[in-house]
């Protein structure tokens, strides 16, 4: 009992710091969000006395389902493109030798090392209707000389799957590191083919890798400002766009944190569902190895 105790008082000293700082840094400011969402706003642009449900209200405007919908589904399709771009992207990191994963790795953070703000630019730039690429996909056919490749929801896309694209490779990478290849040498010799002990050996070895790299992608893609505001226009607004422009330019704090509390709600509640399901299969498990 002694050890047992000593061993949770130990874990507890571990845990502490990191609890604190999750509070600190994440749940109250979370709490005040939530807060802030249910108060009226201030003339002068800060926050009234008093509690009020106008916020919510107002939420009801005809223009946000369609500004939500476009947030989710490029979200939605950015992590997609980036897991099927960086799985076998981490895969050949894996099995490249040693000297040159290193260089091919250095590539991949290459892009780190240049400002966030100048690779968006760079991308307007390259995009641009007097580019090269856009009189070289006309003089293809590819696209029609009046059709602009700048200031749309595809132009937010391409970017945002450049822009988080190595984020995704990096924890597929770190888990495709630790695999144990030989398993997928063993299902070869049992009859699978590649592309079957691909996906049903190798992806399910790596799905903690893969889980890290959709939420490390998903999430910042929902809160993405920046990229639409450079390169998408108005077709491209996303729902970071309206909160940084009631915050900046309307001066309305609550009806930002209404937006805002969509947007961790969006995260949080499928997350929940996720531990809820985890939690009721452990308990299923053991039934299951009772009953047998």
């Amino acid at each position: 009992m002694r050890i047992a105790r000593n061993k949770k008082v130990q874990e507890w000293l571990v845990t502490a710091p990191s609890l604190f700082w999750l509070i600190l840094l994440f749940l109250i400011p979370t709490l005040i969000v939530f807060a802030i969402t249910f108060k009226p706003a201030d003339l002068y642009g800060g926050i009234g006395a008093g509690w009020t449900l106008e916020t919510l209200y107002s939420l009801a405007n005809p223009n946000y389902p369609a500004i939500i919908w476009r947030t989710l589904y490029l979200s939605l399709l950015t992590t997609a493109a980036c897991i099927v771009l960086a799985t076998p992207a981490g895969y050949c990191l894996a099995r490249t030798d040693r000297r040159w994963r290193q260089i091919l790795m250095l590539l991949v953070i290459v892009p780190f090392w240049t400002s966030f703000l100048i690779r968006i630019f760079a991308w307007k730039t390259l995009l641009h209707p007097e580019s090269l690429i856009k009189k070289g996909l006309v003089f293809l056919h590819m696209v029609r000389p009046e059709a602009s490749l700048l200031y749309n929801a595809s132009a937010v896309w391409l970017v945002m799957v450049y822009t988080f694209l190595p984020f995704a490779i990096l924890p597929i990478y770190a888990a495709a590191e630790k695999f144990d290849f030989r398993l997928l040498e063993a299902a070869q010799d049992l009859g699978a083919r590649r592309w079957q002990s691909f996906l049903y050996v190798f992806l399910p070895g790596i799905r903690r890798g893969l889980w890290t790299a959709v939420l490390v992608v998903f999430i910042p893609a929902l809160g993405s400002y920046v990229i639409p505001d450079i390169v998408g226009g108005p077709s491209g607004e996303m729902l970071g766009n309206k909160i940084a422009q009631r915050v900046f330019v309307d001066r309305n704090l609550p009806h930002a944190g209404g937006l805002s509390s969509l947007l961790i709600l969006a995260v949080l509640l499928p997350l929940l569902a996720v531990l809820v399901l985890q939690k009721k299969k452990g308990k299923a498990a053991p039934l299951i190895e009772e009953d047998a």
